[in-house]
This record gives C-alpha cells, structure tokens and sequence, in this order.
C-alpha cells in the first residue's frame, strides 16, 4: 500500500505549529500547570478557529467532514507543544462517538455544540477508572456495558485523584444512569465505544510521537552547547548512541500511528490491532525519549525551573492513557493466538 500526506494535509500541519509556536509557548505551558484550569488562556479559542473541535464531525452538523488522517499529524504537533488542552480529547474521541450517537436528540445537540467549539466533552469507559479533565467537560459520554449515556457536567461528583501532570488533572467521577440520560443501547453502541478506544489510542500515540520528538530536539540542542572537558558533551559517542536511539525508536512509532489513523479512517476490519500496534510503540518510544532527555541533560533536567518535566509529565501520563504498552501488546498477542477477535 502506497500512503502519503497530501499537500493540504501538510499545510495544516504547518500552519497548525506555527499557531502553537505563537499561541502555546513553554512559559504559558507552565503556568497552565497551576492555574485553576489547567488550560492556556486563549488557546482553546485558537484551535476552535482553526478547525480542530469539527475536523471530524460530519458537514450536515457544521463539521469540516475530514477524516483521522487529517486530525493526525495535528495531533502530533499538539504533542510537540504539549499543549495542555481536553479540546482534542474531545475533537479525536468523542466528536466521532457522538456521531455515532446521533440519532439521539441530545447527542446530536451535543455534537453540534462540540463541533462548533462551544461545548468539551468527555468519555467515561467501563476500562478506565478516572476521567482527564472532567471539570471542566459540559458533558461526559458514559458507557455501561451496551448503553451510551449522555451526563451534563451539572449531574456529576468529582473527586480529584493525583496526577503528575498538572494540566491533565484526574477525576473520579460518580453519576447516576437512568432512561432519562441513556442515548443508545445495542450492538452499535459496542463497536461505537470500541472504536472510540481504538481512536484514543491513536490520538495519545500522535501525541506521544510529538512529545518525544520536541524532547529529542532539545536534548540534541543541548548536547551541542554544554561543554565538559573543553568539548560539546554532544561529541562524545555515548551520547550520540543515546540521541540517536531516541530518534529511531519515535522513527519506528510514526508510520505506526499514520497506518493506524488510516485504518480507523477507512474503518479497516484490524483498526484495533493497528491502535494498539501504534500505542505501544509510541508509548515505549516517547518513554525512552524522556529517559535520554533526563540523562543527557543531568542535573539541570531534574529541577522544576526547567523546561524538560513538562515534556516529560505529559509522556508518563499519556503513555498510561488509553491503555498502556503492555495491555496493547496483550491484546494484539490475544489476536495472534487467537482468544479475541480483532
């Protein structure tokens, strides 16, 4: 199979980073960090500008009507920002959710309002224990074993959990089900939930493959301006060895994560393997990225004053996000051997 970007889908890409550049600077990232958001002021806005929030939603609820091919390489550049937004949790994952769900009133006046930027939404799996963000979601999409029910923010107790990452704050979130939240129930609720899975594991590995490559780029930074023994550390071999098997690993992750966006674009029968495929090799390779960036720059990279733990923190949370490496290896050796279907 011949697969490669178009050139629109490059120019997004493009004109996507140099909004980051302006809008999501390392300093505004910081303060994110302990501010009563956990967001950038103005950032949110940028993006639903740009697109992001409809780019998967159909044109008929006022969405561009693209595809995850499209949304990928934004992810991945959202990933290089760290930009500490639930916007494109809600514009991979839950846009497309609710466009299953469409056929109920409320989930399609949901969709609407995400599509335009107006409203965040969150999902809430049987899989995961705690929500990202949920305080500030206007809605979560529940499931419960074959319903999706759709809560407003109103109808929910938060209990916050501790998250290394100040700017992906964790929820344990307590609601009540009944008729009057329930949107669909059935066989198509099911693969629904499974394919919003699949989609957040994509979207982390995009994220993740981002995330590791800015860490690459200023670890390589580094090692060509920090001198010992009158030479760039950057000189020596066993530092070479470490950037560059930093570099290869994200190397393998990327085509991983394309062919995966492809096949939940095409609705591919093996989408799930692919996901998986693409999370834990994204997961290991952003991990290793972050081990080198921290032993490559030494002292300096373990202090909050700089830079690097921003990076970092959003690899460890994310690589945990939506499955981590070895419960995606798992499944994928249960296909293999045939105890699970795809």
């Amino acid at each position: 199979m011949h697969f490669a970007f178009t050139e629109d889908q490059e120019l997004s890409r493009r004109a996507f980073r140099e909004l980051l550049d302006k809008a999501c600077l390392p300093s505004f990232v910081r303060a994110a960090f302990v501010n009563d958001t956990g967001t950038v002021p103005g950032l949110r806005a940028a993006m639903s500008e740009f697109g992001i929030p409809g780019l998967l939603a159909p044109e008929s609820v006022g969405g561009m009507g693209l595809s995850d091919v499209d949304l990928v390489l934004l992810l991945e550049e959202s990933g290089r920002a760290a930009a500490p937004e639930p916007l494109l949790d809600t514009a991979a994952v839950a846009v497309p959710l609710l466009s299953a769900l469409s056929n109920d009133l409320r989930a399609a006046a949901l969709l609407r309002r995400a599509a335009r930027g107006d409203a965040l939404v969150a999902i809430a799996l049987e899989s995961n224990r705690y929500v990202a963000n949920a305080d500030i979601t206007d809605a979560i999409v529940v499931e419960n074993h074959d319903e999706a029910h759709v809560v407003s923010r109103e109808s929910l107790d938060l209990v916050r959990q501790p998250s290394v990452d100040g700017t992906r704050r964790l929820f344990r979130v307590v609601y009540r089900l009944d008729e009057t939240t329930r949107a669909a129930r059935g066989p198509s609720v099911t693969t629904a939930f499974a394919d919003a899975r699949s989609r957040g594991a994509v979207a982390a590995a995009a994220e993740l493959v981002g995330l590791g490559a800015r860490l690459v780029e200023m670890t390589l930074e580094y090692a060509k301006t920090r001198h010992q023994f009158g030479r760039p550390i950057g000189s020596f071999q066993a530092v070479k060895h470490q950037i560059t098997d930093a570099y290869l690993g994200l190397a393998f992750a990327r085509p991983l994560v394309y062919r995966a966006a492809h096949s939940m674009a095409h609705g591919d029968d093996a989408r799930s393997l692919h996901a998986a495929a693409a999370k834990a090799y994204a997961s290991d390779a952003a991990s290793r990225a972050a081990r080198v960036a921290l032993q490559v720059h030494g002292a300096i990279g373990y202090s909050f004053e700089h830079d690097l733990h921003l990076w970092m923190k959003r690899i460890w949370t994310l690589s945990a996000a939506w499955g981590d490496a070895a419960s995606h290896r798992t499944h994928i050796a249960s296909h293999l051997l045939g105890e699970s279907p795809p």
